[in-house]
């Protein structure tokens, strides 16, 4: 019978890069042995959330890897020697991000934000986390970040249900993360929903079967819905509008204001 392979106690802890600072939330341990498999990756042999874990491991040669949300570090272990006290250095920190609309904080289903990591000839060379959740610290490698809040619109309109509408409300900012620091950010979106109407007479009910169009002053489309009264969410501006109804088209000047959801009526009259 094979002798029992003798155990040892694994104490693990972290800290921010130049600071005494503990790392004491948010972090994934992870342990692989060091001897990779057949087809090149490590068994994974334990894991902790605990800011500091005490682990019981055998003999061996082991890798500890610890994340932090997007930021890591990594260290070879061996306990040939006996127990062990590991401490990891994080050279991180995090961000906390939050979007507003008329003073009032917007549901994350109604944003999409994307965090890039910037650099000198580009600040949006690299994507680095997509769909990157509000009012949560988000845990990133120090340096320079490019973040872009678009807002959705989940009204229904434009054939994309619950996923929400892309819409051309973007909100950007160029924020920095040092390690041990926490960076928060407010990102206001200036827009307003618009519930649009394609009536006989001022006040009048809206005509079914209508195809809208709103585009800048340019001529480029913004967004297209259909409907008697379908609604949209813009960013505040001028733009023109067409409603096109039994063969006929009708033109519009809308303005919208940030934060004033309105209906907006275009008259059926001296259509082409």
């Amino acid at each position: 019978m094979a002798a029992d392979v003798p155990e040892h106690r694994l104490a693990l802890a972290s800290h921010f890069s130049g600071t005494d600072k503990p790392v004491d939330a948010n972090v994934i341990w992870r342990v692989f042995r060091a001897r990779a498999r057949a087809d090149g990756s490590h068994a994974l042999v334990a894991t902790s959330k605990d800011a500091r874990p005490v682990l019981t491991m055998p003999d061996g040669h082991y890798i500890v890897h610890l994340a932090y949300g997007l930021a890591s570090a990594i260290r070879n272990v061996d306990f040939t020697n006996g127990d062990q006290t590991l401490t990891l250095s994080l050279k991180a920190g995090a961000l906390e991000l939050h979007c507003t609309m008329g003073g009032n904080v917007i549901a994350p289903a109604n944003l999409a934000i994307s965090v890039y990591a910037a650099t000198p000839t580009n600040p949006q060379a690299r994507l680095v986390l997509d769909h990157a959740a509000p009012d949560r610290l988000i845990g990133l490698p120090e340096g320079n970040y490019h973040v872009v809040s678009t807002y959705l619109d989940t009204s229904g309109s434009g054939g994309q249900g619950q996923k929400g509408v892309p819409t051309n409300s973007v909100v950007s900012a160029d924020l920095v993360v040092k390690s041990g620091k926490l960076t928060t950010a407010t990102l206001p979106h200036q827009a307003a929903t618009i519930t649009l109407k394609l009536v006989n007479v001022a006040g009048g009910g809206g005509l079914a079967n209508t195809t809208f169009a709103i585009l800048t002053p340019g001529g480029d489309v913004i967004r297209e819905v259909i409907g008697a009264f379908p609604k949209l969410v813009l960013a505040a501006g001028t733009y023109d509008a067409i409603a096109r109804n039994n063969g006929k088209t009708y033109e519009s000047t809308i303005k919208v204001d940030a934060g004033i959801d309105r209906d907006v009526e275009i008259l059926a009259q001296k259509g082409k």
